[in-house]
């Protein structure tokens, strides 16, 4: 033990008392820091910085006419982009220009509208919709990030225009189907008028038949029944004309009913897959509760998260499940999908209750209550299952069912109005057959038998066209398809265009970028400057005086790179902290936990050039090379290739990068704990190697070295 402080107290006094060996130390002990904070100012706000990317947008938009009047799409989506900041967008009427940009790298991206954009966008009103695209170029030489930023910039353009056309387009269906309903129920005592005086003549067909019959004991009688019958035939002409009349109009808005229908489908299946994505939370949840060494208070925060979510997931479908059963008054296959929107609501309210208990019992600091997870864990199965159903159902049966009923409806307006017109087009030969059934009553009973060989006729007639119209209403109340097509469109089209919002809540805030990579960098850093101690100062001990032991050395030399490494934490930190304005939740730790990486990292990188020699300095060149890859630094490791992933956990780098985020963004102990334990188990290894293999392995090689050193290449 004396022995190794002589070695160390000899190092310091050789530094100090010889200039340049301290101003080389002072050097090193400074160095890494520079090579932190380039890094981290470089990285400090990168994405704040993105109105300076060039993006060319060239509009060549023709526009067109959608009922009746002028619309040029492309030209509101450059004038909204002339208020978006975000990114710098460079605007040319020409697309070559643009496009010529994007290839000579003056422009990052390149976005090109085409002629067609507005005019495909209005055949969403024909019978052959054709989707609108918009054209992106990008070089994806120029820089490796930029194009999945700019990427995002149209993203953004794509998804602003499709949520605005489907709140347009789905207010436009819903307006509508309420003019329509308004028209029908307006209509609607003209239609009961008809369908009453109809039933009415054909109820009356019997006693005719048996005055006809008896006319000979009663011929007035029989007369002024037959008066009667031809009084009412004008009336019920004119009634049955304005019906003809009003049945075209309802064919022409069950037409435009049938059209929306096709464009309310999708939008419908749409929301159920918006419902089905929302059981991840409860997966997360439940992941989150089978996690033993999760911090009580982060479990709390994703159980509300989940909470919030089942709770916004049950009223969804309670507002998808009423307009299911307003659906089902035309189509049975809808209110079924209704009834099982009402289980699925019950059992996300069940969810969302249990979540609750689940979080009060997390935040007082008990353990989960296991039959409360069991019941969690069944009710996302359930909701799962019911989903999924669902969305199989409404493909197959529940959709095709509703644009059916639309169709079905149309088709029944047609029947009417051919009903109707065919009625007219009776009613000469039943005013013919009444005539000359008043004419044989009139000039006696040898008249009588022809009468009443005509009326069978006429009551055929009458009875057919009646029969034909019970049909028509055993099919569906008119008054339901009414109900159903009345609405307040606004609010329709608003749910439909946002269904679900999407609440953000960041558990542990970092303003910057910088800040973000700071653990990153300073961690490199010291790793940096262990490998220049160790390329710059010698491992052994040349004093010609006196001998020292393998072991003396190996520890006495440690000291003195211990000293100069410890300083380069202090100086590194104290540099993100006051120099940078970094932001750190717990400054002190993070100025200790870097003096423990720098020491560990210096055992490691010291321990493997004393044993090896040069080819330790190789060994620590390549595992800084591995780590800086394997250690999830800079992207998450689960987004690097197997090899890495497989390679992360043993890592110093891993341990040491998870210590410094845990002081920047919040200390949850457990994991310091846990990462100081294996980078401790680490320097363990390390001291192992170099007071077990120091001793062999030098003498092994000395030979090695010599003849090395004989070249005047190698020192």
């Amino acid at each position: 033990m004396k022995n190794i402080f002589h070695i160390y107290s000899t190092d310091l006094n050789r530094i100090v008392r010889n200039w340049a060996a301290a101003v080389i130390i002072t050097g090193l002990a400074i160095l890494p820091s520079l090579y932190a904070w380039f890094n981290i100012e470089a990285s400090w706000d990168p994405y704040g910085q993105t109105s300076g990317l060039s993006i060319a947008v060239a509009n060549l938009d023709k526009g067109t006419t959608l009922r009746g009047e002028p619309i040029n799409l492309g030209k509101e989506i450059v004038e909204s982009l002339h208020q978006n900041e975000k990114l710098g967008w460079r605007f040319t009427e020409d697309s070559e220009n643009a496009i010529q940009g994007v290839r000579r790298g003056n422009d990052y991206a390149a976005i090109v509208i085409p002629e067609d954009f507005s005019a495909r966008i209005g055949t969403v009103l024909s019978n052959e919709p054709v989707k609108a695209q918009i054209l992106y170029y990008t070089n994806e030489k120029i820089n490796a990030i930029a194009p999945k930023v700019t990427a995002q910039g149209a993203s953004g353009v794509v998804e602003e225009i499709s949520k605005n056309f489907i709140k347009t387009a789905n207010g436009t269906i819903f307006e509508i189907f309420n003019t329509l309903g308004i028209e029908i129920e307006n209509q609607l005592p003209a239609i009961n008028k008809v369908r009453n005086l109809l039933f009415r003549l054909e109820k009356s067909f019997p006693e005719l038949n048996e005055a006809v019959t008896t006319a000979q004991e009663d011929i007035k009688l029989a007369n002024q029944l037959v008066q009667q019958a031809h009084t009412a035939l004008p009336r019920l002409e004119g009634i049955a004309t304005e019906g003809k009349e009003m049945a075209g109009a309802l064919a022409d808005f069950a037409n435009q009913a049938a059209g929306a229908s096709k464009s309310l489908e999708p939008a419908l299946r749409q929301d159920l897959e918006v419902l089905d994505a929302a059981t991840g939370a409860l997966s997360q949840a439940l992941d989150a509760l089978g996690q033993a060494d999760m911090d009580p208070k982060e479990l709390a925060d994703r159980l509300n998260a989940a909470q919030a979510r089942a709770e916004t997931a049950a009223e969804a479908a309670a507002r998808l499940s009423q307009l299911f059963k307003r659906l089902g008054s035309v189509s049975p296959a809808a209110a079924s999908g209704a009834a099982r929107l009402e289980e699925i609501a019950a059992r996300w309210k069940s969810a969302h209750s249990v979540l609750q208990t689940l979080t009060q019992a997390v935040e007082r600091g008990e353990e989960a209550p296991a039959d409360s997870v069991a019941k969690l864990k069944k009710l996302a199965d359930d909701i799962t299952d019911l989903t999924n159903t669902l969305l199989s159902r409404y493909d197959s049966e529940i959709g095709p069912a509703i644009s059916k009923a639309f169709s079905k409806g149309s088709d029944t307006a047609k029947r009417v109005q051919n009903e109707l017109t065919q009625a007219l087009t009776s009613v000469p030969d039943i005013q013919r057959l009444l005539k000359d059934a008043q004419r044989g009553l009139t000039v006696g009973g040898e008249e009588v038998q022809l009468a009443q060989s005509r009326l069978p006729e006429a009551e055929l007639r009458i009875t057919t066209l009646a029969n034909r119209l019970r049909e028509m209403e055993a099919e569906g109340d008119i008054q339901e398809v009414i109900d159903l097509l009345q609405n307040n469109f606004e609010l329709e089209s608003q749910f439909f265009a946002e269904p679900v919002t999407l609440e953000e809540n960041r558990l542990y805030p970092i303003p910057n970028y910088g800040s973000a990579m700071s653990p990153f960098f300073t961690t490199l850093s010291l790793w940096v400057g262990a490998l220049l101690l160790v390329s710059l100062l010698s491992v052994d001990i040349h004093d010609a005086e006196r001998s020292f032991r393998s072991i003396e050395v190996y520890f006495g030399r440690y000291l003195t790179f211990l000293t100069i490494a410890l300083f380069q934490a202090l100086f590194v930190t104290l540099g993100d902290l006051y120099l940078l304005r970094t932001y750190v939740v717990n400054p002190g730790w993070f100025i200790l936990f870097a003096l423990l990486i720098s020491s560990i990292f210096m055992l490691i990188v010291y321990t493997l050039v004393s044993v090896f020699g040069n080819v330790g300095k190789a060994m620590a060149i390549v595992l800084l090379v591995l780590q800086l890859a394997g250690a999830g630094g800079t992207f998450p490791i689960q987004m690097t290739p197997p090899f890495f992933q497989a390679l992360h956990p043993y890592l110093p780098f891993t341990y040491a990068i998870s210590m410094m985020r845990e002081a920047v963004g919040g200390i949850l102990w457990d994991i310091v704990i846990r990462d100081a334990l294996l980078m401790l188990i680490f320097a363990a290894i390390a001291l192992v190697i170099g007071i077990v293999l120091k001793k062999p392995i030098n003498r092994a090689s000395s030979g090695l070295v010599r003849k090395a050193k004989a070249s005047k290449l190698i020192h």
